[in-house]
Order: C-alpha cells, then structure tokens, then sequence
C-alpha cells in the first residue's frame, strides 16, 4: 500500500517548477506541474504521489498526520520497519 506523508516544503525552484520537500528528515524533489501556480509557498504542507505535489494541506492536520505516523513506527520491531521501507520501494507508478 502507498502512503502519502505530510511533507513540509523547504525550498522551491520557479524555474524548473520543481520544490524540494522535507518528509519526515528524508529530502526529495517533487514536481509543481499538477498544482495551481504560486498556490504552494516555502513551510506549507503537501501530499505527494508518484513524484508530484497533488494537493496543499492544513499544517495543523499534517502536525497530527505526521504525530501519528511516528506512533506506528516506535510501535514497529526492526523487521516490520524493513518491510515498511521494501513495499514503499515497490509502490507502483514510483518514480513515473
């Protein structure tokens, strides 16, 4: 199954319509291209698939979001974490 993580934007690229998003301390780039130009500004809160900002979200629900993701994971042994990460891999249509 495919997750969409609350990811914080730290950094855009006007000129490439690209923004660099911060999920959980990991860094990747994502693609403007589905969203409304100037709609999403350094700090806010978005959702991703598949390489792409899909949507803009309420920080105060991504705080909550990413507040429970954190309690699913500390509940995890090693190896459902491994796991975790191997399918997150494999999701399909990643890196489309």
């Amino acid at each position: 199954m495919c997750l969409s993580i609350p990811s914080k934007v730290v950094k855009i690229d006007k000129e490439n319509n690209m923004a660099t998003v911060d999920t959980m301390g990991v860094q990747r780039n994502a693609s403007l291209d589905l969203i409304g130009e100037d709609e999403v500004q350094l700090g806010d809160y978005v959702l991703l698939h598949i390489g792409f900002i899909m949507n803009k979200i309420d920080e105060e629900d991504a705080l909550l979001s990413l507040e429970t993701y954190k309690e699913i994971i500390a509940a995890m042994d090693e190896e459902e974490r491994q796991k975790a990460i191997l399918e997150d891999d494999e999701c399909p249509n990643r890196g489309v």
